[in-house]
């Protein structure tokens, strides 16, 4: 990938870093923008060698929403597979198998909110701002993630009246999972990446995968869907390092709380 190219990706100890760039046009989207998310995460979801993604944006905002420029003397074919992209952008984020973790700032607009909502979850900055225009712009979305993630009612009111919605609201609906001061996103997000990524993989997929199957279904199923999941890890035998390292922490806690005694 070049510095020109709508999305880009570099991986480092682990954790991969999707960058949204195209900071000039407040990264709207785009179709090539739309291309470069799915390829993206359809490699990173067959790379042994990531254990976990944070999504991101350089430039004043995350995302401003569509990029309605481009449809600019298009006939009702080209917009409608221009949105078929971007559903299919949409569900490459959400269907990555590796935890993915978005992180926001400045404006995130309409399809913004969309791709931050595909994430598992989002922290963002507290600079952050989230608006769903969508039906003020002539056209509908948002109607489905956004009334899973905060609410039927909720979701009526933002996409009707086209509102900014602060970020402490956004964390008290349960759109944002933490806010943090901006200039300290990134290195939040580092973090968190580095903690997911050190988890054991296959531990770390079950889990995600038993809380999006358990979340379609009754809690006796969900409970079914999670014993899978455990045999899986049994049959695996990676757990055993699990259990030998919280031994060894525990031992090495008890030697520090003794030494502190004796002194």
């Amino acid at each position: 990938m070049s510095d020109e190219d709508p999305v880009l990706v570099h991986e480092a100890d682990g954790v991969a870093h999707v960058v949204l760039n195209r900071p000039e046009a407040r990264n709207a989207l785009n179709l090539p923008m739309c291309h470069g998310l799915s390829e993206a995460f359809a490699r990173l979801d067959a790379d042994d060698g990531v254990g976990a993604v944070l999504l991101r944006a350089d430039g004043p905002a995350f995302c401003a929403g569509a990029d309605l420029k481009e449809r600019e003397g298009r006939d009702e074919a080209w917009v409608r597979r221009r949105r078929l992209a971007s559903f299919a952008a949409y569900e490459a984020i959400e269907r990555c198998s590796k935890p993915v973790v978005a992180l926001v700032h400045g404006a995130v607009v309409g399809s913004g909110g969309e791709i931050a909502m595909s994430c598992d979850f989002v922290v963002a900055a507290d600079d952050t701002t989230f608006r769903f225009p969508e039906p003020h712009w002539g056209t509908v979305g948002a109607t489905q993630r956004l009334q899973r993630v905060i609410g039927k009612r909720r979701a009526k009111e933002l996409l009707f009246t086209a509102r900014t919605m602060a970020v402490d609201e956004a964390a008290a609906v349960g759109l944002v999972a933490r806010t943090v001061p901006a200039a300290a996103l990134l290195a939040t997000g580092e973090e968190i990446g580095a903690t997911i990524a050190s988890a054991p993989r296959l531990a770390m997929s079950l889990t995600k995968q038993a809380i999006d199957l358990g979340s379609e279904t009754d809690l006796p199923k969900g409970i079914r869907i999670e014993m899978a999941a455990i045999e899986r890890c049994l049959a695996d035998g990676g757990w055993r390092g699990g259990v030998e390292d919280f031994a060894t922490a525990m031992r090495e806690s008890r030697s520090r709380a003794a030494a502190q005694e004796g002194s």
